[in-house]
């Protein structure tokens, strides 16, 4: 009986462990996903500085590296864009690290 209860303990914060590794990398989806459709460059920038800290979180998780960090790269992209006041460029960046994160979860 104490063999199962260890056993069920020890799956659960497992599986909790690997929800919350999962779960930055999703933040940064929702971010950049919200950065994407922001009506204005502030929001913009301030949903890309918010996926971006997220996607840095990220970044001790078991997904493709490579394209959390080109991600993280138009992250910034789209937050300089945004200061600058150029909305389209900032939400091509935007879509861009959009797409890095969806591939970097597969």
């Amino acid at each position: 009986m104490v063999i199962k209860i260890l056993t069920f303990l020890l799956i659960t914060f497992l599986s909790f462990n690997v929800y919350a590794e999962r779960s930055h990398i999703e933040l940064a989806i929702q971010y950049s996903e919200a950065a994407l459709y922001a009506k204005d460059e502030k929001s913009l920038a301030e949903h890309a500085q918010e996926a971006k800290i997220h996607a840095n979180a990220a970044k001790n998780e078991k997904i493709n590296n490579k394209h959390l960090l080109e991600g993280i790269q138009s992250l910034d992209d789209a937050g300089r864009e945004a200061q600058a006041g150029k909305m389209n460029a900032a939400t091509k960046a935007a879509k861009a690290a959009l797409d890095h994160f969806k591939r970097a979860t597969r």
